[in-house]
């Protein structure tokens, strides 16, 4: 075993890491402000109107990073699930709770910012379209993942059933994904993509890309800031944690 190994499984101690976590949030906490001021500012007074949806497609400013980040999270949640499966780390089954609630949030955000964006383009609230049906599905997934935690008592218990819950449910992000390829939908397709050039205002992206980065920031500094108040719930009784309180005292 090199070096390196034995420094990464040192991080994986919840004792290391909830020291770490607590050095880096607030640095993501203040990248998640300086980015989501920019991306505000570039996405409602920098760039320019829709040729088709007027000032009404603004929205997007919030709908597509919250949808970006509705999936993200679900998929590094399921690997830190996985992980935890795999080796049987506490950490792993940690972080995977903490992330839950974020995840679930921005579900709801893409949702309910679809809806408002939905109306005036589609004419209605909801339909029961692919993309939207399996975006309500994620939040079921997550709301499961909350409800399956608070039914068992036995933490690790509770980590293992929902990291299995977490791993199979993995299997609706690329159905949300690819759905706009694979079925008729309303939803229209993708804006951004890796293979073509975007089909919008460089200004637009721009603004999309900073709100993105934005999101991204504050799901890490509320998962740190999160799983240090479950390693403190759930180490209570352990001998680093008593000798921290007392040099804090």
């Amino acid at each position: 075993m090199n070096a390196h190994t034995i420094r990464w499984y040192k991080y994986a101690s919840p004792a290391t890491f909830y020291d770490l976590a607590g050095r880096m949030v607030p640095w993501f906490a203040w990248a998640a402000v300086l980015f989501g001021l920019a991306g505000l500012w570039v996405g409602f007074f920098v760039a320019p109107s829709d040729a088709t949806q007027g000032e009404g497609y603004r929205i997007i400013f919030l709908h597509v990073p919250a949808s970006w980040m509705s999936m993200f999270i679900y998929v590094v949640m399921a690997g830190w699930a996985a992980l935890g499966l795999a080796f049987n780390t506490r950490l792993s089954g940690m972080m995977a709770a903490a992330l839950v609630p974020t995840g679930a949030m921005f579900t709801a955000l893409a949702l309910i910012t679809g809806s408002l964006w939905g109306k005036p383009m589609w004419g209605t609230w909801w339909v029961w379209d692919a993309r939207l049906t399996s975006e309500l599905i994620l939040l079921f997934l997550y709301l499961g993942q909350i409800a399956l935690r608070a039914a068992i008592d036995d933490e690790r218990r509770a980590d293992r059933a929902c990291a299995v819950l977490a791993v199979v449910g993995v299997v609706n992000i690329p159905v949300i994904y690819f759905s706009v390829q694979w079925w008729n939908t309303l939803h229209q397709g993708a804006s951004i993509s890796f293979t073509h050039a975007p089909s919008m205002a460089m200004t637009m992206l721009l603004g999309i890309l900073l709100m993105t980065l934005a999101a991204w920031m504050y799901s890490i500094s509320v998962a740190l800031a999160r799983v240090r108040v479950i390693i403190l719930e759930r180490e209570h009784d352990s001998a680093w944690l008593g000798q921290l309180m007392e040099a804090s005292s």
